[in-house]
């Protein structure tokens, strides 16, 4: 229930504040007797695509920390964790960005994420079943290569990349469906069933087509986080990490999949599904750290 009224509560946030940007604007709405008005689509799905991708971001640390029941430490109250604590201020220090929160989530899957807006106000999280069953170099690794992520911007990158096709997804749906409605439908004066009916379809469609270039660049990241864990501390702690992850392929991915692009692993899938995967297999990943190494 907690994940579905995060959701809701982004969603409402997005509706309210494109509604006044696109009021701002001028933008009343962009459908005419004659049809679509090309141009007023384009505004309104540029400012729905863009701003439910960066709403997202901007309270992607809040959501990140109650969807995963991530408890952040503020005072250390064992050695692991000051052990933790220490590691990510000397990373982050090494990468020259704002200490970040840290925090542990209630996993046994061994995984972690960062997240945040802000490469200076960032939050990273480890499960609880990798702080507990990896080693301290491995631990190290594993928060470099998250730090990483935070140092090269990638929130913001895919933030971006995210609204550019929501942009497209949603303007050519809607033009796809306008042309169904007049060509099958021969409603010519106004949007009809077949409009509201092609139009959500179209969406679908278009968006699991379009999240193949999304998880591309995802993958792409992923193998620049493992080489930026290998400058920050060195690759074969962030190797040994990668095949300890390997051996524990069989443990359920606990992790929302809302997040799953920002993790260090999010499970095992082969041939075609391999396109829709936000990370490369960690055959992959260990082999270009190999290559990088050598």
């Amino acid at each position: 229930m907690l994940r579905i009224g995060l959701f809701l509560l982004t969603n409402l946030a997005v509706v309210l504040v494109a509604s006044v940007t696109l009021k701002l604007l001028g933008i009343d709405g962009y459908m005419t007797q004659n049809g679509l008005d090309f141009k007023a689509l384009l505004v309104f799905c540029f400012v729905f695509g863009m701003l439910g991708a960066f709403v997202s971001l901007l309270l992607s640390k809040f959501t990140a920390k109650h969807a995963t029941k991530t408890r952040v430490i503020d005072t250390p109250q064992n050695s692991t964790e000051a052990f933790l604590v220490s590691a990510v201020q000397e990373l982050a220090q090494s990468a020259r960005i704002g200490m970040p929160e840290v925090g542990i989530f209630p996993a046994d899957q061994a995984n972690a994420f960062a997240t945040g807006w802000n490469r200076n106000k960032a939050l990273v999280a480890i499960s609880s079943g990798m702080l507990e069953r990896y080693s301290q170099s491995e631990i190290k690794a594993v928060m470099a290569h998250e730090i990483s992520h935070v140092a090269n911007g990638d929130m913001i990158t895919l933030t971006l990349i995210q609204g550019v096709i929501n942009t497209f997804v949603m303007f050519f749906a809607r033009v796809i469906g306008s042309f169904v409605d007049k060509a099958v439908f021969k409603n010519e004066n106004s949007h009809g069933l077949g409009y509201v009916v092609v139009t959500l379809v179209a969406e679908v469609v278009l968006g699991i087509l379009a999240s193949v270039v999304v998880m591309w660049f995802s993958r792409r990241r992923e193998f620049a986080a493992d080489a930026g864990s290998a400058r920050l501390t060195n690759s074969p702690a962030m190797i040994a990490a990668l095949v300890h992850l390997q051996q524990e392929y069989e443990m359920p991915n606990e992790m929302p999949s809302s997040l799953n692009a920002f993790g260090i692993s999010a499970g095992k899938e082969g041939g075609w599904k391999s396109l829709f995967m936000s990370h490369p297999p960690l055959e992959k990943r260990i082999a270009a750290l190999n290559n990088f190494a050598g």
